[in-house]
């Protein structure tokens, strides 16, 4: 049973793509489905999103929003909009922000290899998540929303992967938030022949993004049973080189100092790191090193070089603010429950940071250096998962490019 296959994708005719491609369904709320949505019937996020189509108080997982998928999936096929491919297939998926570029594989991967940890996991899911994505692809017979996966970098592939995307690309097309979004189709079968065995070969991949769609994926295939190398055993991937991939910084914001005053948190704080007050606003630019915005002026804090472990999940710098600040300063146990804690993407800077301080909604920001990809696959490695929040990738990827029908 191979790692990855090709298969035949429903995706949208070239003359469609722009129309159809959409941000992926988890970015948005409903309200910014809908308006994002306004005079574009055939957006995908009549599929993703369907709530949009349905009164405006209608519940997201209500069965009317599943039904209403499928039957919109159906209409954009009848209507010509989407077509599926005659033959199995892989596609090569381009994303370009400003001078960033990264360039991976679509096709469909193993859930026997997702089960038995070849393809490797660094996060929990809820339940409630799960359940949401497993009635989605029940609903409509197909996944819709690919998972984004990591192989360790290996240059003859990187390298095909390369030469494929030299050609005149099926789609080449730039979303409203100016991310670019390029896509080839393979159907060579030497260059498919080669892409899967290079695949194959590798002792393991892992997810980076899509934990609750790659968990609701092996759910499907289970209920669906029959031989392991039907297509419902496997789930929507792309799967770029580790070394191109970005991932941004993801930072706290905290409401209270617990109890404390400024001076004994800042006396609490030189404990077990250097703090200088600086200028200028502090992004952190090695692992160790945190920015912290408090009072109206910036900080520079350094851990102690002594109190960084050697555990792949206890030295994340998302670990080293929690165990030594955050919980045993501020009272933050557990970052998935206590609401006075909030997380903000490295995407909207750090005078986000600022402003959140600045308005009284929060007491202390934390600016973080971004988790690296050989930290994730670490922790991956060790079969362990990160703290909440640990990771933010850019670019995303769209939704509608290309979807995995379960046949």
């Amino acid at each position: 049973m191979p790692l990855i296959k090709p298969f035949a994708g429903l995706r949208p005719v070239p003359a469609q793509a722009a129309n159809v491609v959409a941000p992926p369904y988890d970015v948005l709320n409903s309200d910014e489905a809908r308006d994002r949505a306004k005079g574009k019937p055939w957006s995908f996020l009549h599929i993703s999103k369907a709530e949009i189509d349905l009164p405006a108080d209608t519940d997201p997982y209500d069965p009317a929003v599943y039904a209403k998928s499928a039957e919109n999936m159906q209409a954009m096929i009848k209507s010509g909009i989407l077509m599926r491919d005659a033959a199995p297939q892989y596609y090569v998926y381009r994303l370009t922000m400003g001078s960033h570029v990264q360039t991976g594989l679509v096709c469909v991967a193993s859930v026997k290899d997702y089960n038995t940890n070849r393809i490797r996991k660094h996060e929990f899911t809820r339940p409630t998540k799960e359940d949401d994505r497993v009635r989605q692809i029940e609903a409509l017979n197909a996944q819709t929303g690919p998972v984004l996966l990591a192989y360790q970098s290996q240059p003859d592939l990187d390298a095909l992967l390369q030469q494929v995307a030299s050609g005149t690309p099926e789609y080449d097309l730039k979303a409203d938030d100016g991310i670019g979004h390029a896509f080839w189709v393979v159907s060579d079968p030497a260059i498919i022949d080669k892409l899967s065995r290079g695949f194959d070969a590798m002792p393991a991949i892992y997810i980076a993004d899509g934990h609750h769609r790659s968990a609701a994926g092996s759910r499907v295939a289970a209920k669906k049973g029959g031989d392991e190398n039907a297509m419902s055993q496997y789930f929507l991937s792309v799967i770029f080189p580790h070394n191109q991939m970005m991932i941004l910084d993801y930072n706290r914001v905290i409401k209270d100092l617990h109890g404390l005053s400024k001076d004994d948190f800042l006396k609490r704080i030189a404990e077990k790191f250097d703090c200088v007050k600086v200028e200028k606003q502090c992004k952190p630019s090695t692992p160790g090193e945190f920015g912290m915005y408090l009072d109206g002026a910036w900080y520079k804090l350094n851990i102690h070089a002594s109190l960084i472990p050697v555990d792949p999940v206890k030295r994340l710098d998302v670990s080293l603010l929690a165990d030594n600040l955050l919980q045993p300063l501020l009272g933050i146990d557990d970052p998935r429950t206590d609401t006075r804690i909030d997380f903000v993407g490295g995407m909207r800077g750090l005078g986000e940071l600022e402003k959140r301080v600045n308005s009284g909604e929060m007491a202390v920001a934390f600016a973080l250096f971004p988790t690296s990809m050989e930290d994730l696959m670490a922790v991956a490695d060790s079969n362990q998962v990160m703290p909440p929040k640990s990771t933010w990738f850019e670019p995303k990827l769209a939704d509608g490019l290309v979807s995995h029908v379960l046949d």
